[in-house]
């Protein structure tokens, strides 16, 4: 019975699922595109500084000084919202999806955590432990970024929200990308239509909601060839965005990015990751938190595994150059007290069941 729940769970969330690791090379491109003229460095501002949007914090509570991207290590959470034109969501949604980037400016390096997004975690805003993409209705990004620090105990330096608007629009600006499709796919679209989207196993050219649908799949197999399915269509994008034919989009694709998302860069801060992009040997390496399935009172979470997690903890503060040393750019944090702020109220938890968790 429980195994029984446990796939139907997992079959309900897996509609929109979307890891947005596919979007941050994009932005970095969309950045380091208005290198390209005065008018694409012109347009480029404009709607960057459109999308500018601060949150109560001049800085992470666990750095010492705020930092400068053009000289130090930072870390970026992008948060992946559900938000389609049939649906009027806002700061109260929950997050869709959640990736760290964390960057390493001498090795011109990113890392991308992706953290599922039904990771039973403590949520500080509230005081107990629930899924982690409850955090983002509770109290936005602020509520999101406070959550993922009190996880990984690292600072989160920016934050940028994003739709899958994002994605769709710029693979249709640069006049779709070359995939192969594994197998016969049935999907919604983006506006949730039933079977919409229908695509033939073989390689061929998609436009932006036949590729959000072939990102989004896994109804024939799982979230390892999913992964493979998403880094394909990245590096697609990617090719296609560089390519000569494509020096014409790039007004379209700085357009589709920025008016999809959300963010508290700056436009000076956001050019300080141009480096990243025309670096000729930009390094991005994939991370997962490992866990298991569990059914907590009848409800669905993802359990993350404390060994893992501790080594991808050690790992994120290596490439940012942090030391558990406090003098190290860090300021001292107390991370034990939250552990046992979460552990006292799962009781509280157990009594505030999500009723929205299903």
């Amino acid at each position: 019975m429980e195994r029984k729940q446990l796939s139907y769970m997992r079959r309900k969330k897996r509609r929109r699922r979307i890891f947005w690791f596919l979007i941050f090379p994009v932005l970095l491109f969309g950045f380091s595109a208005a290198a390209y003229g005065a008018y694409l460095y012109n347009k480029a501002e404009t709607v960057f500084n459109n999308s500018h949007e601060e949150i109560d914090r001049k800085k992470s509570d666990l750095r010492k000084a705020e930092v400068d991207p053009s000289e130090d290590n930072v870390s970026i959470l992008f948060i992946g919202i559900d938000d389609s034109k049939s649906r009027n969501f806002g700061n109260d949604t929950r997050s869709d999806a959640l990736i760290l980037a964390t960057l390493n400016k001498k090795d011109k390096s990113v890392k991308l955590l992706s953290i599922p997004r039904d990771s039973y975690v403590y949520v500080p805003k509230v005081g107990y432990k629930t899924k982690i993409t409850h955090a983002h209705a509770y109290g936005g990004p602020k509520a999101t970024i406070d959550t993922v620090e009190n996880l990984l105990d690292i600072p989160v330096d920016y934050y940028v929200r994003m739709n899958f608007y994002a994605f769709m629009d710029v693979v249709d600006a640069v006049g779709g990308i070359e995939a192969d499709v594994p197998y016969s796919i049935h999907e919604k679209d983006s506006e949730d239509h039933h079977n919409a989207i229908n695509l033939k196993p073989g390689m061929q050219k998609l436009d932006g909601e036949e590729a959000l649908a072939l990102a989004r799949t896994r109804k024939q197999d799982n979230d390892i060839e999913r992964g493979k399915r998403q880094q394909k269509l990245m590096k697609a994008v990617m090719d296609k965005a560089v390519s000569v034919g494509s020096i014409s989009k790039y007004d379209d694709i700085i357009e589709a990015v920025g008016d999809n998302m959300k963010t508290n860069m700056t436009f000076s801060e956001m050019k300080s990751f141009v480096s990243y992009a025309t670096s000729g040997h930009l390094n991005i390496e994939t991370l997962t938190l490992k866990g298991s399935d569990s059914m907590i009172d009848g409800v669905y979470y993802y359990q993350l595994d404390d060994t893992d997690l501790a080594n991808i903890k050690n790992t994120l503060k290596e490439h940012l150059g942090i030391k558990d040393d406090s003098e190290d750019n860090v300021a001292e944090t107390n991370s034990d007290s939250s552990d046992n702020s979460s552990d006292s109220e799962d009781s509280t938890e157990s009594a505030q069941t999500d009723t929205d968790s299903n």
